[in-house]
């Protein structure tokens, strides 16, 4: 009989009808594929059941959260080589109704059901995954769920992953040899320039996180600042900070939805990773919302990750893993929808930069960030918790690299009745 991981190997690459890119290993220490290539690992045969119950992403994803599957090397090279077999078939991918007309096909999923010994009920998904109805997006219930289950996971875990910053943004490099909190500090300084910052002026924060912005805003440029967030454990967090740096005269932290603010007019607006949950439906009263909160000549500055514009952008799906695993009910629109709901709204679009390749250099150092304190990071949430954010950000590392995905800098004015702006002649004189 032949070694699991030959077997296993010879049935997988039947079924893609490609060589399969990387090394094999299987539950029985065998082995199958190129020499010396880094190695997925199937642990188990629980890992098959979960795939051919769930083909795809998904099946995937639990079994990697769940640890029946896990990469022995580079992570990343794993997944930029897998990449083409999961994530970019594309549209001339057979689907599986078609593939199954091939007896070939038909010949591997028989071998790999009798390898799984399938069950006739799926092995229950992680209980760190999301399992919700989708009826109603992005209400203000709804919102806080989502927003609760991605950043509630625990401030000293958060702390691994980013480092004294406490930022969950795309950093702002100069130099890939740089230090992450150098990137952090230029960002901050990015924003609080573009907004043309300076003392007695109001913030507005929204999606505050850990009070980063707020506390840069206030302490280095003299403004008064109220950040709002979802998330409770985050606000705590936040109020220490603000306190230990003496800023409570200048800094006000809420538990608090966007929608519900009312003590406008604000001389600005900041944004900063906070779009993307907002989602395509509410999209438009989200950009209305903080244009009414603005005074004539206030600026706004959105700070969002885009995803490439699709012909028929109908046929756009939110991400399977990243929607059970990691951000609920997020979405990402193209660059080009984010400029024409801001002007919908009544802004004049003065600026988009893109800093795409500055978010790849962050989300290794995040990963890196995690990986050296791995033991600690478990035990501050769970195993499978930790196997999340692993993936997620070195996946999202190489989506940023490859243009997958992007994230941009809107810089926009409620520009008044008399068309004066407020902005410089000449453009981006923050650099």
């Amino acid at each position: 009989m032949q070694d699991a991981a030959l077997r296993l190997k010879t049935l997988v690459e039947q079924l893609l009808g490609v060589p399969l890119p990387v090394r094999l290993r299987a539950w029985d220490g065998s082995e199958a594929g190129p020499p010396g290539a880094p190695a997925l690992v199937v642990r188990n045969r629980r890992a098959l059941r979960r795939l051919l119950w769930k083909p795809g992403e998904l099946g995937l994803a639990r079994a990697w959260v769940a640890g029946d599957l896990t990469v022995d090397g580079d992570l990343y090279t794993v997944l930029d080589q897998m990449a083409g077999l999961v994530w970019e078939r594309g549209e001339d991918a057979r689907s599986l109704g078609e593939a199954l007309r091939d007896p070939e096909v038909r010949a591997a999923v028989r071998g790999l059901v009798a390898m799984a010994g399938l069950l006739p009920l799926p092995p229950a998904p992680p209980p760190e995954e999301v399992r919700r109805r989708r009826a109603h997006l992005h209400t203000k219930h709804t919102d806080r769920r989502a927003i609760s289950h991605h950043y509630d996971v625990g401030n000293d875990f958060y702390e691994i992953v980013l480092g004294p910053s406490m930022i969950y943004s795309c950093a702002y490099w100069d130099s890939p040899d740089g230090t992450l909190e150098d990137a952090q500090r230029d960002k901050l300084a990015l924003v609080a320039r573009k907004l043309d910052l300076k003392p007695g002026r109001r913030l507005l924060d929204v999606g505050c996180g850990w009070g980063s912005m707020a506390i840069h805003a206030a302490r280095e440029h003299g403004v008064r600042v109220v950040g709002v967030t979802l998330s409770h454990e985050q606000a705590a967090y936040a109020r220490k900070r603000v306190a230990g740096e003496g800023l409570t005269d200048r800094v006000e932290i809420r538990v608090q939805d966007y929608r519900d603010i009312t003590d406008g007019p604000y001389d600005a607006i900041s944004s900063i990773g906070m779009a993307e949950h907002v989602g395509s439906e509410r999209y438009a009263e989200y950009a209305r919302d903080l244009y009414a909160l603005l005074r004539p000549g206030g600026r706004l500055l959105n700070h969002q990750i885009g995803r490439r514009p699709r012909r028929d952008e109908s046929a756009y799906e939110i991400d399977e893993f990243i929607d059970a695993y990691v951000f609920p009910d997020g979405e990402l629109a193209p660059i080009g929808s984010t400029v024409t709901e801001l002007e919908n709204a009544g802004f004049e679009v003065r600026d988009v930069e893109s800093i795409r390749e500055h978010y790849g250099l962050t989300l290794r150092r995040w990963v890196a960030n995690l990986e050296a304190d791995w033991p600690r990071a478990v035990r501050l949430t769970s195993p499978g918790r930790a196997r999340v954010w692993r993936l997620y950000m070195a996946a999202s590392a190489l989506a940023f690299e490859r243009n997958r995905i992007g994230v941009n800098q809107v810089l926009a004015v409620r520009t008044p009745e008399s068309g004066a702006s407020g902005m410089p002649l000449r453009a981006r004189t923050w650099n």
